[in-house]
């Protein structure tokens, strides 16, 4: 019986791993893509904005 206690966190581990992939793969496109690219563009954006903002510490 040692060997099914051994076995089973990694065997439970691969379908939850296996479950996310799968949703992963489902949300991909579709309605909900346009929400998806509109939250990177805003990211990427925001990231862009501060990374060319002057500094105003006086270095």
């Amino acid at each position: 019986m040692d060997y099914v206690s051994a076995l089973v966190p990694p065997v439970v581990m691969a379908v939850f791993f296996i479950g996310l992939v799968v949703t992963i793969v489902k949300s991909q496109g579709g309605p909900n893509k346009a929400k998806e690219d509109a939250a990177v563009d805003l990211a990427i954006g925001r990231a862009e904005s501060v990374q060319q903002a002057p500094r105003t510490d006086g270095a």
